[in-house]
């Protein structure tokens, strides 16, 4: 399982979204995500909306698989139900 984590560190959400990844990649054989800062590359929500085929008003967004699942919220729900992990 792949995470991409679209998300800019001065956002408390982004920054849950990313510190439960790594704990999934150090937990949970054949995960691995990764952590693009928007604001690092110079990304609009724009650029995501594009991405995920759907208008953005918040960050983080999340793919699993190349697949958009949401927010931080929809990504801890998830993980718990899928790991059992919080």
């Amino acid at each position: 399982m792949f995470v991409t984590i679209y998300g800019r560190l001065s956002c408390p959400y982004c920054v849950r979204a990313k510190n439960l990844a790594e704990k999934l990649k150090n937990t949970v054989e054949n995960f691995d995500y990764r952590y693009i800062d928007i604001i690092e590359q110079g990304m609009t929500k724009e650029d995501i909306a594009k991405i995920i085929g759907k208008p953005v008003q918040t960050v983080p967004q999340i793919l699993i698989d190349e697949k958009h699942i949401g927010g931080c919220t929809d990504f801890q729900a998830f993980v718990h139900e899928q790991f059992g992990i919080d």
